[in-house]
């Protein structure tokens, strides 16, 4: 597997191993993969990546967007990570969380956040493998199907970025 950034002409497969996440259920609340531009817009420009398997299809991909418009939280972004349904549990989501961290922290992002189904314990499992540590449960936090859901909030503190 080889990790590489995530371009515009990924965005096909990128999209719909989105969609895969989000029929199961426990990924996401949104109900659709938005267009390139729309996604494009909403995360950030920098540390986009997708991951190739040993025949060069893409199985996974993993970006940021932004916590706020804020310039006291510039350094602050949230992840999302998802993995192609035929290549789950293989290793592709820590493999690209990992290399996330790491383009994350050269671009000068000292806090990565996630918010997770407390249903998606691989998920869960992962990002407190990578040093994600829960600092929230928040409950009754958006609606899904007109059913209330809750998320673990995760947060991962950089040791070499924003450090005094």
């Amino acid at each position: 597997m080889v990790i590489l950034p995530l371009l515009a002409v990924h965005y096909p497969v990128v999209q719909e191993i989105y969609e895969q996440g989000i029929v199961t259920g426990n990924a996401t609340f949104e109900t659709k993969a938005p267009h390139w531009e729309d996604w494009d817009r909403a995360h950030l420009a920098k540390a986009r990546l997708v991951a190739a398997n040993d025949t060069g299809q893409v199985v996974g991909w993993a970006a940021l967007t932004p916590v706020s418009g804020r310039c006291v939280y510039a350094g602050v972004a949230e992840v999302s990570v998802y993995v192609h349904r035929e290549a789950r549990g293989s290793g592709v989501g820590k493999k690209l969380l990992e290399a996330l961290i790491r383009e994350s922290e050269k671009e000068n992002i000292w806090t990565l956040q996630a918010g997770i189904f407390p249903e998606n314990t691989a998920s869960l499992k992962i990002h407190e493998q990578c040093g994600f540590r829960k600092v929230g449960y928040r409950e009754r936090i958006g609606k899904m199907n007109n059913t209330w859901r809750d998320t673990v909030l995760l947060e991962r503190r950089s040791s070499t970025v924003g450090v005094v």
